[in-house]
């Protein structure tokens, strides 16, 4: 599969859709935005995955083929001049179907998050088509045993964290800054899936402005006025509802910077474990929505913040606490620094474990 815009040149060198778009300015010498060329360029290279289905369309009302997509972007003229921007499908069945359905004008469309347009589609083939997932086989194994190895946490800490995670579902990790929350929680994630996968652990970050609309839907301005569009946390619901065997992580890091009731909006009390696959009507586009039974929240939180104090009861409710402390004292951070063999680093061990006792000896702090 092709697409043009030879001129605009390899799509991986590109690392934004702004810089895309400013070279389709270059190009045609003109000040307009250029919003669906670039969102298919940017998609075309960065979205498409090993897996996802594919329909090739004619015109406003002709599906001609279907098929799935085997091989990661790439850029070669050699192959096609004209088209030199090229994925691999398998191409399952050329069909040459005319459908009652209006189809996208756009070069390319993600239909994705359109169920009724994508049903329709479905039923037009006799065979079940759905996505093949990626085989794990070709992803890192990643064990309890390789997290132990690449943490200061002991084994039974470790057994703690993950029980709790699964009972409650929903966990923030507090500490002091540089203790290495970001760090455990997505290797937690991944010693609890199996395989490093990065495609099943996001990480975002909260703000103060962080909003709803950012996080779950919201108008975004085009070319042509605004656009509804789906947010992060609703994309990555999406893709573990359509993979309920495995697990799926999202975490958020500074997740007390946030204002939890605006951010999550109607979809707060669903993150609790017996509100899973409960359904709401979203804000802006009135689709019933639930978050999967597979999706595990981590927040993270910094306890030197005093935004901290503004966490209100219903975020405490809905999440479980786990501190994680300093780990000089642990097994081992001992043996790592014993290997080390250092009187330097030693030393500055030394420094911050009594800068520590005086920040804990110290009543006004």
């Amino acid at each position: 599969m092709g697409i043009g815009w030879e001129a605009v040149g390899n799509l991986k060198e590109y690392t934004s859709k702004k810089e895309i778009e400013s070279k389709l300015q270059e190009i045609n010498n003109s000040k307009r935005k250029f919003f669906n060329d670039t969102l298919a360029l940017w998609e075309f290279a960065n979205k498409i995955k090993i897996g996802d289905v594919v329909f090739a369309k004619k015109g406003l009302h002709e599906i001609i083929a279907y098929g799935m997509v085997k091989g990661k972007y790439f850029f070669d003229t050699n192959i096609d001049e004209q088209f030199p921007n090229l994925i691999e499908i398998e191409w399952k069945e050329e069909i040459n179907t005319k459908t009652n359905l209006y189809l996208p004008t756009k070069t390319l469309t993600r239909i994705t998050d359109y169920e009724d347009m994508l049903n329709n589609i479905k039923n037009l083939f006799e065979d079940d088509i759905e996505p093949e997932k990626p085989s794990n086989e070709k992803l890192p194994i990643y064990t309890k045993e390789n997290f132990l190895e690449e943490s200061f946490i002991s084994e039974e800490m470790y057994d703690n964290l993950v029980n709790l995670i699964r009972y409650k579902m929903n966990v923030i990790i507090e500490g002091a800054p540089g203790v290495g929350k970001t760090f455990t929680s997505k290797r937690l994630a991944y010693s609890i899936i199996g395989v490093k996968d990065k495609e099943r652990v996001e990480l975002i970050q909260f703000h103060q402005s962080y909003s709803y609309e950012d996080f779950i839907m919201g108008y975004r301005p085009t070319q042509n006025g605004f656009s509804l569009e789906n947010g992060v946390f609703y994309n990555f619901c999406k893709k573990a509802e359509a993979d309920e065997e495995n697990d799926y992580f999202f975490i958020i890091d500074e997740i007390n910077r946030g204002n939890l009731s605006k951010i999550f909006g109607e979809l707060f009390m669903l993150i609790e474990k017996d509100k899973r696959g409960n359904k709401v009507r979203l804000l802006y586009n009135g689709e019933l929505f639930s978050i999967p039974k597979n999706l595990y929240i981590i927040g993270l939180m910094n306890t030197a913040d005093r935004s901290l104090a503004m966490i209100d009861y219903a975020l405490r409710r809905r999440f479980a606490f786990y501190t994680l402390k300093p780990a000089f004292d642990s097994e081992n951070f001992i043996e790592y620094q014993k290997s080390l063999n250092n009187p330097k680093f030693d030393n500055v061990i030394n420094l911050v474990k009594e800068l520590n006792d005086e920040i804990k000896n110290d009543e006004v702090l």
